[in-house]
């Protein structure tokens, strides 16, 4: 199966468009005020009539309250919700039972210690997302360019698919994908000229980076 290949913090309708003309699997759209990616409901209703089914569409939200999601679902519909903040596992059963849709949580990794959370997600979530724990002053808690020990990825099994975060760009998708073996990368800031705005060319030079990649990690399992 080949790699599922994210981008995340797209804002406009230019930078969407680019995603999926390279192929993106998933187009991830970000409620937080906080971060420089953040939609309106009006742009994310927009967005998502224009990726229709094209893409799956992963909403991001950070500590949301069930309002606030019930609504940001209403304006995209979604196929995941991707849940990026400090949501404990019985946070994260009650937003899939109560909305109906599967969940992707992330989990902040920045030393050993952060791995022993990862079964009690690997429970209740459909995916995880490994991604840089972000500093403690930060307010954001991803999307902050960051990349983490990926050797850390060597000790963990999970029974869900999991995606790798943090700190990813063209070009070093492909050695991230040959440490990790993760079953997806995910990006925003190494696809952007600057915070929040998406360049076409970057993105079609890291889904590509990624293809190739996997392609050749296929190869070498199979020969």
């Amino acid at each position: 199966m080949s790699v599922i290949v994210k981008i995340c913090g797209l804002a406009t309708e230019d930078g969407l468009d680019a995603a999926l003309a390279c192929g993106a699997d998933m187009v991830g759209f970000v409620f937080f005020d906080k971060s420089p990616r953040h939609v309106s409901l009006e742009l994310a209703a927009s967005l998502g009539r224009q990726a229709a089914k094209r893409a799956c569409k992963v909403l991001l939200t950070v500590n949301a309250a069930d309002a606030s999601l019930a609504a940001a679902i209403a304006a995209l519909d979604p196929g995941l919700l991707q849940l990026h903040g400090s949501e404990t596992p019985e946070r994260v059963a009650s937003i899939r039972a109560r909305f109906g849709l599967p969940v992707m949580k992330a989990i902040g990794i920045g030393e050993a210690a952060d791995l022993a959370i990862i079964p009690r997600f690997d429970a209740v979530a459909d995916y995880l997302l490994f991604d840089a724990k972000p500093r403690q002053a930060t307010a954001r808690p991803g999307g902050n360019g960051k990349s983490f020990n990926w050797s850390l990825l060597g000790r963990i099994k999970t029974k869900k698919p999991w995606l790798l975060a943090g700190g990813l760009d063209a070009d070093n998708v492909a050695e991230a994908l040959a440490q990790t073996r993760a079953r997806g990368v995910d990006v925003s800031s190494g696809v952007e000229s600057a915070a929040g705005k998406k360049d076409r060319n970057m993105i079609a030079a890291f889904v590509a980076a990624a293809r190739i990649a996997d392609e050749m990690l296929a190869a070498a399992r199979s020969g």
